[in-house]
């Protein structure tokens, strides 16, 4: 299970280190992709693999489910990790997420997510709000256990 935040820096060459607790969970190679918000996903080949058998299930003849997967697929990219600990991010993925320098790098159970800190903040204030709410509209009455 990925989980966790950390506050990492991209480089000039668009490389950005992932923590040691998230690269052992990743593997040596993994998968990143556009994020259904403005954010990279990232996928160990497992997760990826069970990602892909679920897409692979919804029609092409429906419009929703070819831009979906023209979106994500497009810019997907197998990547792995150099000596530092760094990925190599690309300017297509870079863009997409609007990452400058400072970004943060969280677990979201099965995969990671890659956010500028500035879009990042900005998710947390719009939604810091509602969580309550969403919550309740998620788990019914069953949530005051978490």
């Amino acid at each position: 299970m990925l989980m966790g935040e950390y506050h990492h820096t991209l480089d000039d060459k668009g490389r950005l280190v992932i923590p040691t607790k998230f690269r052992e969970e990743l593997g040596s190679e993994f998968i990143i992709a556009r994020g259904i918000e403005k954010c990279i996903y990232a996928y160990s080949k497992t997760e990826w693999d069970k990602l892909v058998a679920k897409l692979n299930t919804l029609p092409f003849t429906k419009k929703d489910a070819r831009t979906f997967n023209r979106s994500f697929f497009s810019g997907a990219a197998i990547c792995d990790f150099d000596k530092s600990g760094r990925i190599n991010i690309t300017s297509p993925l870079v863009s997409y997420a609007g990452l400058t320098k400072d970004c943060v790098i969280i677990g979201v159970n099965d995969r990671l997510e890659i956010w500028s800190e500035e879009e990042f903040n900005k998710f947390l204030s719009d939604n810091s709000a509602n969580l309550e709410s969403i919550a309740e509209n998620l788990f019914g009455d069953g949530y005051d256990a978490l």
